[in-house]
């Protein structure tokens, strides 16, 4: 059965591919259709999506600096949200069902508080899946939304702890030995490798923190995403986070399945969700208020709260446990994973057009900032930068390292990674930090003798976004990209970029020259 569903998954999730909607829509839409001709959820397809989520929590952890929690616009930022979001809504809510006769006894005060607290939390998985799909996990604002994030999941454990009154045993004391235990655990990924054993050791420390926390009475998937954190500054982090993407999301299709098979929706219930999913501008407005008021750049203020402006798979917790306390009605809990799953639609539909709508808007976004600008939001400077790499991953810094081998070029470099960038820049090394797809930066950046732009890119859509942001920036230099199938070097030089290299066929031809190279050195050393 769990074959056919996500066979069903498939072809709708490709569908919606294919006329430009991200494939989560398509699983949502399959979860329903399901729900629709029969089907129910099943404890096997419930197994994948809660892995998915383990899953994607510990790779969250694993990207996750903990300065950024620290960060006056994250933890006051998240705070003042959910007490205002709460004190709004509750109010909304009850008021107009006081108004309406026949709703009038079925919502309590009580009843529109947890209803607001449920819609008060943003989507842990819809948000990190765009940031991904687009490459903007670790940009400004794709950090500020991850760290808003992570604060809301502790909102989430303070919330169960006090209404399940479910308190941490006192073994969970015994979860401080994971400190002195950390040596041997970072040991264990090194002797991993590179190959199979790896993504399996990520699955036994993501399950493993998963299992320890439950079995203290503490969120397990909140120990999934503490073992991440623990792991960030390994130094395999990100190869271990991208061994598991593949089956991240592929057990996220899991969950997504499953929001559909919760129950069967009636016309009144989709009506009511529709009614709930009309706050979703005012949650991203009052993000974007208080992001703007903690001093962040408007452009910053924008994406972060147009992706967090949706509401969050923990509302069905919260409604589970409201149902089961006798707080309102079981309808309730339908009406809310109706409200989710269109807020995820949402979500994904406008963020793919998140950055030319900034361009469009950009002049009435950015009168709402303040003059005095927060040290990360300083724009860099360019000296004389004669060549720019973008994306300094592994074929960025081997880009970035030949060049700079020429005495008479002058070479600099790019990433959206402040850690990465903070410690290049110990090393002496030309970078900056900075967002390529941010149209201001370019703007504030001097590319007078800027001759070439080389895209050290993963994702060919990101490199097309950054071409048209040079290009509307005034840059009149060429622009080279890397590809890694052959379809995508034709659809890349068709997007305005100059010249593109194959990366697998340049590595294989790279290879063979550097050991033709080889060989006659060594055959001329033996005459």
């Amino acid at each position: 059965m769990e074959y056919a569903f996500l066979l069903f998954a498939f072809v709708c999730g490709l569908t919606v591919k294919l006329v430009g909607i991200p494939p989560l829509v398509g699983y949502l839409i399959a979860g329903f259709l399901l729900n629709f001709a029969g089907y129910s959820l099943t404890e096997d397809l419930s197994h994948i999506a809660d892995l998915g989520i383990t899953i994607m929590l510990f790779t969250i952890g694993l990207k996750l600096n903990l300065k950024d929690l620290s960060r006056r616009e994250v933890w006051m930022g998240s705070i003042t949200h959910t007490l205002v979001w709460i004190g709004v809504i509750t109010c909304t809510i009850y008021g107009v069902a006081a108004l309406v006769a026949t709703t009038q006894n079925a919502i309590t005060l009580q009843s529109a508080m947890l209803i607001a607290f449920a819609l008060s939390f943003s989507s842990t998985v819809c948000v990190v899946k765009v940031l991904e799909e687009s490459g903007e996990s670790k940009t400004r604002h794709g950090r500020l939304a991850i760290g808003i994030l992570v604060m809301q999941d502790v909102f989430a454990v303070v919330f169960l702890v006090a209404s399940t009154g479910k308190l941490p045993s006192l073994y969970a004391f015994g979860l401080l030995a994971l400190f002195p235990a950390m040596p041997l655990i970072k040991r264990v990924i090194n002797k991993s490798g590179h190959g199979e054993l790896l993504p399996l050791t990520g699955f036994i420390l993501a399950l493993g923190g998963y299992q320890l926390f439950e079995m203290v009475n503490i969120k397990g998937d909140l120990g999934a995403l503490i073992f991440g954190i623990m792991l960030a500054r390994h130094e395999k982090a990100t190869e271990l986070a991208k061994s598991l993407l593949s089956f991240k999301d592929l057990f996220l299709i899991g969950f997504f399945l499953s929001i559909g098979l919760t129950a069967l929706p009636t016309l009144s219930m989709v009506g009511l969700a529709l009614l709930l999913c009309l706050f979703l501008p005012l949650k991203a407005l009052l993000f974007f208020g208080l992001f703007t008021s903690l001093r962040l750049r408007g452009r910053t203020a924008y994406l972060s709260s147009l992706v967090l402006g949706n509401y969050s798979e923990f509302g069905l917790i919260v409604g589970a446990v409201a149902v089961s306390m006798g707080l309102f009605a079981e309808t309730w809990l339908v009406v809310i994973a109706l409200a989710v799953s269109i807020s995820f639609v949402i979500t994904s539909i406008l963020y793919r057009g998140s950055h030319s709508q900034y361009n469009r808007f950009k002049e009435q976004i950015k009168r709402f900032e303040k003059n005095e600008r927060l040290k990360e939001d300083i724009y860099p400077t360019l000296n004389g930068a004669e060549f720019l790499v973008i994306g300094m991953g592994r074929v960025g810094k081997g880009a970035f390292s030949a060049l700079s081998k020429l005495s008479d070029v002058n070479v600099w470099g790019m990433d959206a990674d402040r850690v990465k960038i903070k410690s290049m820049t110990d090393d002496g090394l030309n970078v900056i930090c900075g967002d390529g797809e941010d149209v201001d930066l370019w703007e504030n950046l001097d590319l007078t003798n800027t001759e070439l732009v080389l895209l050290a890119l993963p994702s060919i859509q990101d490199a097309i976004n950054i071409t048209k942001q040079l290009k509307n920036a005034g840059y009149r230099g060429r622009v080279a990209a890397i590809a890694r199938y052959e379809d995508e070097v034709s659809y890349l030089l068709e997007n305005g970029i100059d010249k593109v290299f194959n990366f697998f066929t340049e590595a294989g031809l790279g290879f063979a020259d550097e050991s033709l190279t080889y060989v006659r050195e060594d055959r001329e050393a033996h005459y």
